[in-house]
């Protein structure tokens, strides 16, 4: 039975702190991949200085670069910023957007809308990130889950739905060692695919991934795609860890849905 290709993005954040180090891990990934064929998107997101240098060591593109953030204008007086044409220009396919670091400094859903706008202008992959910041026991934590997302929807053409992944990331599991369960994520799985087929139709809702981001490691990555049933991962700290990133990968490569 065909299955969505799952999306394996390692977040680095401001980590690590030199260039050599992040060629170290970087080659630490590629060797621990070896020549075999993963049936597995793979990705990590750097620091933006490190990008150039790392499009270098990943001339097959096996290992795509991510950036971590992106800024809607092209160019101008926005000092510090980063535009999409500069990030693609050193080899960059997709982009974070909405990380619940940078909501948590003030990123609003506008800003968000108009950097995923200016994303699906181009060629590169939206990874847009949503997720409440603590659970209650009346459920409304599905509200500002469905607020985020459909505060971008309308920036995602339905002709370009693929390039459109959505990382669910419950901010009070990120970096704490917390995780939500399988089945916690299973049913936030279920309830964006209803909105994005509320907002699209079904077979388009369909080829958006799903991915879960938040103290994901080796241990819990198995019960994460059998149970919680998501199409991938967005990692963290076990991303700065090449062996752990590497038996991630594995395991969704190795992973076999019995059902979509």
């Amino acid at each position: 039975m065909k299955h969505t290709r799952p999306l394996i993005v390692g977040n680095w954040k401001l980590n690590p702190a030199t260039i050599g180090a992040a060629k170290k891990l970087f080659l630490g990934i590629r060797t621990g991949l070896g020549r075999k064929r993963h049936e597995v998107d793979i990705a990590v997101a750097p620091p933006f200085p490190f990008l150039p240098e790392l499009e270098r060591l990943s001339p097959s593109g096996r290992i795509s670069l991510a950036a971590q953030d992106v800024f809607f204008e092209t160019t101008g007086a926005h000092t510090g910023e980063v535009s999409l044409p500069m990030l693609k220009s050193v080899g960059v396919s997709a982009v974070i957007v909405g990380h619940s670091e940078r909501r948590a400094r003030g990123e609003s859903d506008h800003e968000i809308y108009k950097d995923v706008s200016s994303i699906f202008n181009s060629n590169v992959t939206a990874i847009v990130c949503i997720g409440e910041t603590t659970r209650d026991d009346n459920g409304n934590y599905f509200s500002v889950v469905e607020a985020q997302l459909r505060s971008v929807l309308r920036a995602v053409p339905k002709s370009k739905i693929k390039r459109f992944v959505v990382a669910y990331e419950p901010v009070w599991a990120i970096g704490t060692g917390a995780v939500a369960t399988p089945e916690d994520v299973y049913e936030m799985k279920l309830f964006i695919q209803k909105i994005l087929t509320d907002h699209f139709d079904r077979k388009a809702a369909a080829k958006v991934r799903i991915i879960y981001g938040g103290s994901v490691k080796k241990k819990n990555a198995k019960a994460l795609l059998e149970q919680g049933k998501v199409d991938g991962f967005l990692i963290g700290g076990a991303s700065l860890k090449a062996k752990e990133f590497v038996d991630i990968i594995t395991i969704a490569n190795d992973y076999e849905p019995t059902s979509v």
